[in-house]
C-alpha cells in the first residue's frame, strides 16, 4: 500500500493538470462557436464542450480512453471488418497496427541484442576493438534517427528489400547501443581480485568467461535490455512512418494528416503500453532468471 499511494497521488496530479489544460487549450473554439451563434456560455456548459469537441487541440483523458477501447474491443467484436465478423483482425484496429509494430520491434531487437552482445565481448576482451569500435558506437547515436530511418528505407527498397527488415533495421540501430553499453559495464564488473582467483584456478579464458565474467554481467544485460526493447519500438515506428504499410507509426500519421487528435493520443498511449508490458515481461525474465542464479531472492 505505500508503494501503490505515491504512484496513485502522481496520477491523480497528472490526471487534474491535463484536464485543466484540456480547458484552456480548447475554449478558443467553444467561445468563438458561441460567439458566432450570440450564445453566452456558462462555465459548466464551456467545460462540458471542451471535453467532448471531436477535434480538441488537446483530448481529454476519457476521450483517450474511448478512442482505445472503441478502436480495439469495439472495432473487433462490432465493427464490419473486425475479427467477430471476418475471422481477421480489422485495419482499423489499435491490435492489427500494434502487432504490425511489435513483429518489427521483436526482431529488430533480437538482432539488435545478439549485435550488441558480440560487440561488447570484443570490445572487452581485445584492445583494438575497445579503442576503435567503441568510439564508433558511441558516435552513431549522435545521428538522429528520424533523419536517417528514410534513407535506410530508400536505400533497402532500391535494393529490393521491403517489408519487415527494414523497419527491423532501424529498431536494432537503437536498441545495440545500451546493450553494448551495459554488457561492457558488466563483463568488466569482476574486480581483480576475482580475476586472479579464477588465475590460480588455472582456468581457461573461457573458463573465466563462462563462469565469472558472464554471470556478473547479467542484472547490467537485463538492464540494457529494458531500454533496448523500448528504444526498438520508437525506432519501428519511426520506420512506418515512410513505409505507410501499417502500425502505430501510420496510425500516427494518418490523424495528423485529417486532424485526428484523439486519434493520435490513442495510438501514443497504445504505445506506451506496448512499451510497459515489453519492459515488464524483461523484468520478469529477469528476476526468475536471477532468483535461479542466486543472485536475487
Amino acid at each position: 500500500m505505500r508503494s501503490i499511494l505515491p504512484i496513485l497521488t502522481v496520477v491523480a496530479a497528472i490526471l487534474a493538470l491535463w484536464y485543466a489544460a484540456t480547458i484552456q487549450m480548447n475554449r478558443a473554439w467553444t467561445e468563438d462557436r458561441a460567439a458566432r451563434a450570440g450564445v453566452e456560455l456558462s462555465f459548466t456548459e464551456l467545460v462540458a464542450d471542451t471535453m467532448s469537441q471531436s477535434r480538441p487541440r488537446l483530448p481529454a483523458p476519457h476521450q483517450v480512453v474511448v478512442e482505445l477501447w472503441d478502436s480495439t474491443v469495439v472495432e473487433e467484436m462490432t465493427g464490419r471488418r473486425g475479427w467477430w465478423s471476418t475471422g481477421t483482425l480489422s485495419n482499423r484496429s489499435l491490435i492489427h497496427h500494434g502487432w504490425i509494430t511489435l513483429s518489427a520491434t521483436f526482431l529488430g531487437f533480437a538482432i539488435g541484442t545478439g549485435l550488441g552482445f558480440v560487440l561488447a565481448i570484443g570490445i572487452v576482451h581485445n584492445r583494438a576493438m575497445d579503442a576503435s569500435v567503441m568510439p564508433w558506437a558511441i558516435a552513431s547515436q549522435t545521428i538522429p534517427i528520424i533523419a536517417l530511418a528514410p534513407m535506410i528505407i530508400v536505400v533497402l527498397n532500391s535494393m529490393g528489400i521491403a517489408g519487415l527488415l527494414p523497419k527491423a533495421i532501424i529498431a536494432a540501430y537503437l536498441s545495440f547501443f545500451p546493450v553494448v553499453v551495459g554488457m561492457v559495464k558488466g563483463l568488466r564488473a569482476p574486480d581483480a581480485m576475482q580475476l586472479d582467483q579464477m588465475k590460480t584456478w588455472n582456468a581457461s579464458g573461457w573458463e573465466t568467461f563462462a563462469k565469472l565474467r558472464l554471470p556478473s554481467s547479467m542484472p547490467y544485460l537485463f538492464a540494457s535490455m529494458k531500454i533496448g526493447i523500448a528504444a526498438a519500438l520508437v525506432g519501428t515506428i519511426v520506420g512506418e512512418l515512410p513505409v505507410q504499410q501499417g502500425g502505430l507509426g501510420v496510425r500516427l500519421l494518418s490523424g495528423s494528416y485529417y486532424g485526428q487528435t484523439v486519434q493520435i493520443w490513442s495510438a501514443l498511449f497504445a504505445a506506451a503500453i506496448l512499451a510497459a508490458v515489453l519492459v515488464g515481461i524483461i523484468s520478469l525474465i529477469q528476476r526468475v532468471t536471477l532468483k535461479r542464479m542466486g543472485m536475487a531472492q
